[in-house]
């Protein structure tokens, strides 16, 4: 007889969720600690933009499927914040169309089930000096800059606000170390990321809670080997 359902913890996004699931990233922390609660399962894809992800959204969150996620936590906004590129060939999405595409991914998600809740991540800062010193002679001029990434992690806390979904602001929280991320995280600010995400579990009134400690223990009993 197969046992209850557990709980799915869904990842969305671009490379920053793709990656989350390396070496101690904050993916493979919440795996880890979630072991004997819920599956994380990642749907980060490097490269992805809203767009990319409008496409795919009936996909990976069909309405119809019998077990729908407990938690969505969502990461849209670095690669449509690049510069357009003269040729067409940049994952680049003008802010307007940024917003509408987060909110059809925000109505979609809400519209799985009464239990499905919601985080978006804000676009996370640049370092432009660390940026420039380490890519510029392989990619040219800059094609991502700080000040693109704030007005579209800003662009999704507001859209949050008006939707009533948790949001973290990643822009200001990787700020708050000297030795900040330049495009994708760094080992302290995957820890970063993970602390921000269980505050949210942890102050969140969501019935039921999905912080870790007030989740059922799957197996908890050790047996004999």
């Amino acid at each position: 007889m197969v046992g209850p359902v557990r709980p799915q913890f869904v990842l969305f996004g671009s490379s920053i969720v793709e990656l989350s699931y390396s070496c101690e990233g904050w993916g493979a922390t919440l795996a880890n600690l979630y072991a004997r609660k819920a599956d994380v399962i990642l749907r980060g894809y490097c490269g992805w933009n809203t767009r990319r992800a409008l496409q795919a959204l009936d996909k990976i969150f069909p309405k119809d499927a019998t077990d729908q996620p407990s938690l969505v936590i969502v990461y849209f906004g670095g690669n449509d914040s690049m510069h357009p590129h003269p040729t067409a060939h940049s994952p680049h999405v003008p802010l307007q169309e940024y917003i509408e595409n987060m909110r059809k991914i925000a109505i979609h998600l809400m519209s799985l089930s009464k239990k499905t809740r919601l985080i978006f991540l804000s676009s996370p800062p640049i370092n432009e000096v660390q940026m420039h010193e380490m890519l510029s002679d392989l990619l040219g001029p800059l094609k991502r800059t700080n000040e693109s990434c704030r007005l579209y992690s800003e662009a999704c806390l507001e859209l949050c606000r008006e939707m009533n979904v948790k949001a973290i602001d990643l822009w200001s929280a990787l700020q708050q170390r000297h030795d900040w991320d330049g495009i994708h995280l760094s080992h302290e600010g995957n820890k970063i990321v993970a602390k921000e995400i269980f505050k949210v579990l942890r102050e969140a009134d969501w019935e039921p809670s999905l912080h870790w400690n007030s989740m059922p223990t799957e197996f908890a009993e050790d047996f004999p080997l």
